[in-house]
């Protein structure tokens, strides 16, 4: 796709030297360290890094669950105090409530919010089609598969029209067919939608597939360590094929990420 296209714009959420300690049973754990960040809107940044790095804590802090130790967490120059429906969240599981339908689930939060009767029906529509789920709009969610939770779980999250859409590893529990095709609906849906999009993956593909923004972190304490920007996933949208993947370029890039992690010393999980 051409230059002008490209949705990227002012900055959404910002990180200034970012710290988070803990105590554990083993002493004090610094988790993050001096992560300086800066995300535009309609950005799409992929996180990759060795396990326990650190991925999930910074995805906590940008969402408001957590607070770091020192620095500062802003949305649009307001600090992130805590959780807010302007920063949608999909985890690896899908968090749907069990004892309503598809439809209730994802109206959930317009209903919260107490928007108009018919324009819950309006949205709620539109995204059950977006993510394929019209037909089946009355099923409970164990009536459905792993790849079906996840677009419930991804429509539950649109539907409030976000500014950004934070993604917890999540097609990690998927197989690789739907993983493949759960990663074509979220490209599709973030150049309709042009939405923020920040996804932890340990997939290096998935990253290069999906990110205009690859951020490699360090082992902990997890640090920014190097960042790529780059453009496949906007020539996958172009081409509608993943041929890109046989590139020069990409495997270049691919094998310089590679690299990074696989030189990073393992640390377990505390």
């Amino acid at each position: 796709m051409c230059e002008d296209n490209k949705n990227i714009g002012l900055p959404v959420v910002t990180l200034k030297d970012i710290n988070l300690s803990y105590e554990s049973e083993k002493g004090t754990v610094t988790a993050l360290e001096n992560i300086d960040l800066n995300i535009s809107k309609g950005e799409f940044i992929c996180v990759l890094g060795p396990s326990g790095c650190g991925k999930s804590t910074l995805l906590k802090i940008i969402a408001g669950f957590l607070k770091p130790t020192s620095g500062v967490a802003k949305m649009d120059d307001a600090i992130i105090e805590g959780a807010d429906w302007h920063r949608g969240v999909v985890f690896q599981a899908p968090t749907l409530y069990p004892w309503l339908n598809i439809r209730d689930n994802v109206s959930f939060g317009l209903k919260m919010r107490k928007l108009p009767k018919d324009e819950i029906k309006k949205l709620t529509d539109k995204y059950l089609e977006e993510v394929g789920l019209t037909e089946f709009h009355k099923h409970k969610p164990y009536e459905l598969s792993g790849g079906m939770k996840q677009r419930a779980s991804l429509a539950r999250v649109l539907v409030n029209n976000p500014k950004m859409i934070l993604m917890d590893e999540p097609f990690g529990a998927l197989d690789a067919l739907t993983r493949q095709n759960m990663q074509a609906l979220v490209r599709t849906l973030w150049w309709k939608t042009k939405n923020t999009i920040f996804l932890i993956t340990h997939d290096v593909d998935e990253a290069l597939a999906l990110g205009t923004r690859i951020i490699v972190m360090s082992s902990r304490p997890g640090k920014i360590v190097k960042e790529f920007n780059t453009e496949f996933t906007y020539r996958m949208s172009a081409e509608n094929s993943d041929n890109t993947r046989y590139t020069s370029e990409y495997m270049k890039i691919r094998e310089e990420i590679l690299d990074l992690i696989n030189h990073q010393p393992y640390i377990f999980k505390i």
